[in-house]
């Protein structure tokens, strides 16, 4: 087990690599840049400034000048390569990032991303929690209960709710919920601002957590109609055990592996932050924070959070991958 999850976190090594070089590819690739303003135009000798001050004045992935003039005079040093590659906007930033710097905001003065994150995360969290739990502890008992009473109106009324939750997109979801229990019934507030307590975060839970909800419904449910017809589920029921044992310690426990699998993803990119539900509800979280920064440039700020959201990946990944075990006794041993 120990040299497992010794692997996997090497392995993260060349993911951060390629996550962090295509996210940088691609937000260069976007016309504009940091400093531009639709209202005025920025100075020129004040953007030669503040891409001096940032470091954007660097070539973006290796000093070309630097490489050719080492190949001119016959240089093959690694060291002195490296170096090139360091003064680059790339490999500087980089540098910073495995160092715990992961750079200042360009569009928010005398605020770092690590700041902006430590502040917009707690949001993010309650909101991604709430969903999670609404998800699970209506998603895995509604398909359990589904794939047991097969074909009765119980199982065509679970499909239908999780059909319904998958099909309408969550803005959809959001403004009806909005419009329905905010404005007609004014069961909640559609122009809040306070997001420090949790019944704030009931409707905007219960939007973002309806498709996770259904998925989970749909998989718990296909995965318990294979478990139970089963060769051991049989010998189980033969051998006298109550129906109840037989759910929990052999359906349940073998059925939840694929649905473990689903929730690792799912929990990180509910609690990383949903734009859509965020931007619907004015949440202030990091999805909402990430959308601004792409439309805004702020290079450093796309950055952080795509390195952040990579780390929370891998790390659920790897907690799923240990669940194997603790739910399949015959995993552990293999591993």
């Amino acid at each position: 087990m120990v040299a497992f999850i010794i692997r996997r976190l090497l392995w993260t090594i060349p993911v951060f690599f390629f996550v962090s070089l295509f996210t940088f590819f691609m937000m260069h690739q976007a016309p504009g840049g940091p400093f531009d303003r639709e209202d005025k135009q920025v100075d020129a000798r004040t953007l030669a400034a503040l891409n001096a001050r940032f470091g954007l004045d660097k070539p973006q992935y290796i000093n070309p000048g630097a490489v050719s003039e080492l190949w001119g005079q016959g240089v093959r040093n690694p060291l002195r390569l490296t170096r090139a590659f360091l003064d680059s906007q790339y490999g500087n930033y980089m540098i910073n990032a495995v160092q715990g710097d992961l750079g200042p905001s360009y569009r928010q003065r005398g605020k770092n991303v690590q700041d902006i994150l430590s502040e917009q995360w707690p949001y993010s969290l309650r909101l991604g929690l709430f969903a999670t739990g609404f998800a699970v502890l209506v998603g895995i008992p509604l398909g359990v209960v589904a794939a047991l009473k097969q074909n009765t109106v119980i199982d065509y009324i679970s499909l239908f709710i999780s059909t319904v939750g998958v099909s309408i997109p969550t803005f959809v979801t959001g403004l009806l919920v909005l419009i329905f229990f905010g404005t007609t019934l004014n069961w909640i507030s559609i122009a809040t601002n306070d997001w420090t307590t949790w019944p704030p975060y009931i409707a905007p839970g219960l939007v973002l957590g309806l498709a996770a909800m259904s998925f989970i419904t749909r998989i718990t449910r296909t995965s318990v109609l294979e478990i139970k017809r089963q060769d051991y589920i049989r010998t189980a029921r033969a051998k006298g055990l109550a129906e109840m044992p037989v759910i929990i310690q052999h359906i349940l426990r073998n059925a939840l592996i694929p649905v473990v699998t689903l929730l690792g993803p799912t929990l990180v990119s509910l609690v990383t932050g949903a734009v859509i539900t965020e931007s619907i509800f004015n949440i202030p979280g990091v999805g909402k924070f990430f959308v601004d920064s792409i439309f805004q440039r702020d290079y450093s700020m796309i950055m952080g959070t795509t390195l952040m959201y990579a780390a929370l990946l891998i790390l659920a990944n790897l907690m799923v991958d240990l669940s194997y075990g603790l739910l399949d006794p015959r995993i552990r041993s293999q591993g």
